[in-house]
């Protein structure tokens, strides 16, 4: 069995299966192999795993829950006593009788092996080391009783964690917190297969560094479940060598829309993200009579009113509009919903979308009529167009960003931790890059450019792989820069010059 590997972004998707498909994998693999077999191979992938990522810790605490992933802890136990190390598990049932088969082996294999065994009212010793085994995929209930209270003693120790398969108090499929108590992380082991939640939601966040583990288990038999979704990764070749015969009409027009009394700032500088992404030429329409020209970008072309011209630039760009739109934008939905070939919306744009049904309408309909639309809400936008709670969305982010894409027949980029991207009739992905340095003004705006920039050099495609593109080099960027040692926040103009020297 090979030893667990890190989990990067990764140049090609990698499957990401949901609880059920996981569920009917692992007892197929089981079955397969001789009894007990699979658990004993989890374990001792996870006592490796802890030996490599804390060499030094002689004092290990491993967390033991009354299913198949406390069976797992155990099997560690076995391994890193032998090791060594002084083990010491604590076990959230006093009923060893009633735990299943497995784990009921495995914990006999530990007590045989003189692993020392402490009950949830025993105290427990100083740890260098915490291993997480106390829910598995099974989990979908808030933690209570002694799971719950292990968890808050985990949390309280000064000492790392290591969850076992995904950190306790996490849902596999969504990324949510069952409830108020999970357990923090620093090193996740993803056992057999990779879940949706730890990639997005609260599971980036708390699972600390994602390692997987496929058990030994034949490929051919891990591929017979179709995933739940995909993680990353971009199907655009970004910035391909230009010929000597192209020109700036080869690289396709972006009108940006947007720009309300106050908040010019926003159409400008989605403005200046598709003219970094490659887009030919750049016009820039604000909503603001009074807004002039971006004297820091002159290549931009400021064009007033785009709108008010039949048959004009919005029929023939790559549009972008709602950056900074305000209640403005709603004036001049329509005549872009109608004419734009291809179209971006973000911000505003979504807000007046959702609170008028002509609206809602008339961008539903864009699809039969050959056109395409992206649209890149954040949570509480998603919310406002589903009719429901920012809550209810962070719950289900999979689920989210299908109803929009099916609601409104669109590519859908529903942002934040882990951004889906999902479409009619394609599996969903989530993207792996990004963090909180993102978190400022602004960013989203660069995103909604960059994606209209990228998508003009690609005009007969529906706007999927210049969303998948341009969400993991927005995110790709953040994370060099941290890599660098910036603190945060990126600033939004300084995050445009980032993604141009992104790869």
């Amino acid at each position: 069995m090979t030893r667990p590997a890190p989990v990067l972004p990764a140049d090609t998707p990698l499957p990401l299966h949901g609880i059920a498909a996981a569920r009917r994998l692992e007892a197929a693999a089981a079955a397969g192999l001789p009894p007990h077999t699979l658990m004993q191979r989890a374990g001792l992938a996870v006592a490796r795993l802890a030996l490599a990522v804390a060499p030094h810790a002689q004092r290990v605490t491993v967390l033991a829950g009354p299913g198949n992933n406390g069976g797992d802890g155990l099997e560690a136990a076995l391994h890193l006593t032998r090791a060594g190390r002084q083990v010491a598990v604590w076990l959230t049932t006093a009923d060893t009788q009633a735990l299943p088969p497995d784990a009921a082996r495995s914990y006999l294999r530990a007590r045989e092996a003189g692993v020392r065994l402490h009950t949830a009212d025993e105290a427990l010793p100083a740890a260098d080391l915490v291993i997480d085994a106390l829910l598995g995929l099974g989990a979908s209930r808030a933690p209570k009783g002694a799971v719950a209270q292990a968890i808050a003693w985990a949390n309280a120790q000064r000492a790392p964690v290591l969850a076992v398969d995904l950190p306790s108090g996490l849902h596999a499929d969504t990324g949510a917190r069952l409830g108020e108590l999970a357990v923090q992380a620093m090193h996740t082991l993803s056992l057999l297969v990779l879940k949706p939640g730890l990639f997005t939601a609260e599971g980036r966040g708390l699972c600390g560094r994602l390692w997987h583990d496929d058990l030994g288990i034949d490929p051919e038999l891990l591929a017979a479940e179709a995933p739940l979704a995909r993680l990353g990764a971009s199907t655009a070749p970004p910035f391909a060598p230009r010929g000597h015969a192209q020109h700036k009409g080869t690289f396709g027009d972006v009108a940006v829309v947007g720009g309300a009394p106050g908040m010019a700032g926003a159409a400008r500088l989605a403005a200046r993200a598709a003219l970094a992404a490659g887009a030919g030429r750049v016009y820039l329409s604000p909503l603001d009579p009074a807004s002039g020209h971006d004297d820091g970008r002159p290549e931009q072309m400021h064009r007033p009113q785009v709108w008010l011209q039949p048959q004009g630039l919005l029929s023939q760009s790559t549009v972008v509009c709602g950056c900074g739109g305000g209640s403005a934008v709603a004036e001049v939905l329509p005549a872009v919903l109608a004419q734009a070939p291809r179209l971006v919306l973000d911000a505003d744009a979504l807000n007046a979308v959702a609170t008028d049904a002509r609206l809602q309408q008339a961008l539903a309909g864009r699809g039969r009529r050959g056109q395409h639309s992206v649209l890149t809400p954040h949570p509480l936008e998603a919310a406002r167009l589903l009719g429901c709670t920012t809550t209810q969305v962070q719950a289900d982010r999979l689920n989210a960003a299908l109803q929009l894409a099916a609601r409104f027949d669109a590519v859908v980029v529903l942002k934040g931790s882990g951004s889906v991207i999902a479409a009619p009739g394609r599996l969903p992905v989530i993207n792996p890059t990004g963090n909180a340095l993102l978190a400022t003004a602004g960013t989203g705006d660069v995103l909604a450019g960059w994606l209209g920039g990228t998508w003009a050099q690609l005009p007969r495609q529906d706007g999927w792989a210049a969303a998948l593109e341009a969400v993991r080099r927005h995110g790709a960027a953040a994370d060099q820069a941290l890599l660098q040692g910036l603190q945060g926040p990126l600033r939004a103009a300084e995050l445009v010059e980032a993604m141009l020297h992104t790869r």
